[in-house]
């Protein structure tokens, strides 16, 4: 694996002409084994120009309503918002990535989302409503993923074919700019394949780079949690929590099934600009609890450990802050 070091050009020294990318099948065909390429495409990996797609000049203010209890929690644990119902959630979690949205593609010309599995893609439904589907430039977007699991693009425990189903078949993103993993490697090489490509990225200017960390920094992580407080493929005990050089990682013991996964670390994790952790259910309210208020726990969550240097917001349904 490639380890990162104080400066970007350093990080980058070693970086081939002509880099392999993760295959990014266009979100608009159907997945079937057929459609699957049996070789990795070559990643040309530079910005796409294209058209403007519906692109909004308004920007879209996130304001709290009478549905939803906003606080500030300790210092290092970001602002919580919590929600009568998991709608409430999604329809103020659309809002606020929409205006983020329209922040980075002005400021930057490029939107860099890292999304999750679970529940997370449901509670960004709203998005594929309007205003945001004729409202977002979505050509600005790059998704990504903070993990994916070791399996066909076609497989029911692909995160790429949840949010395929939940989320990108309905957008207008640019096929091009969506970034799944070369799930034709092994879990080793899957995740040295997609830390190149997303240095590749960051050279080119599509990712931002924290000049603090030394690592990319994404303009916005949307991170679900487990019941057991983790967070991507990032679990409790694992000796991957404490990674600090590598961008990527793979896992071969998931404790929770499919065994092999790749990941961010918390390294890139906490550089992001904005993280949103969206929890819904009583079934998470133990880790909540754990992490924004008093309750106790044998050994540090992951969860806990999400720390980024930007902003971080929780998004809580009422079940899932039951405990505060």
């Amino acid at each position: 694996m490639a380890a990162s070091s104080p400066s970007l050009s350093a990080s980058l020294r070693t970086l081939p002409t002509r880099v392999p990318s993760p295959r990014r099948l266009p979100p608009y065909i159907p997945l079937t084994s057929q459609s699957v390429l049996p070789n990795p495409l070559v990643c040309s990996c530079r910005p796409k120009r294209a058209s403007v797609i519906g692109v909004n000049s308004k920007k879209f203010d996130f304001k709290a309503t009478s549905s939803m209890a906003e606080t500030a929690t300790e210092k290092g644990k970001g602002k919580s918002q919590v929600f009568d119902s998991e709608e409430d959630l999604a329809v103020s979690l659309a809002k606020y990535t929409a205006d983020l949205s329209d922040k980075f593609a002005k400021e930057r010309g490029a939107f860099t989302v890292v999304l999750s599995g679970g529940s997370l893609i449901k509670s960004l439904r709203k998005l594929v409503e309007p205003p945001y589907i004729d409202s977002v430039d979505w050509s600005k977007w790059h998704v990504f993923w903070v993990d994916e699991r070791v399996v066909p693009k076609d497989h029911p425990d692909s995160n790429y074919l949840l949010a395929y189903d939940g989320l990108l078949s309905k957008l207008p993103i640019l096929p091009g700019n969506v970034y799944p993993i070369n799930d034709a490697l092994s879990a080793e090489g899957a995740a040295d394949d997609y830390e190149t490509c997303v240095k590749h990225l960051v050279k080119n200017g599509v990712i931002d780079f924290s000049e603090t960390s030394g690592f990319p920094k994404f303009d916005l992580m949307l991170l679900g949690m487990g019941p057991d407080g983790h967070v991507a493929s990032l679990f409790p005990g694992h000796p991957l929590l404490q990674e600090k050089k590598q961008w990527v990682a793979f896992i071969k013991d998931s404790p929770k099934p499919p065994p092999e996964r790749i990941t961010f670390t918390f390294p890139v994790i906490n550089s992001s600009a904005h993280i949103a952790l969206v929890v819904a259910g009583a079934g998470k309210a133990h880790p909540v609890q754990v992490t924004l208020g008093n309750g106790q726990n044998s050994e540090m969550l992951p969860v806990q450990m999400v720390s980024p240097e930007g902003e971080l917001t929780w998004f809580l349904d009422k079940e899932a802050a039951s405990k505060l």
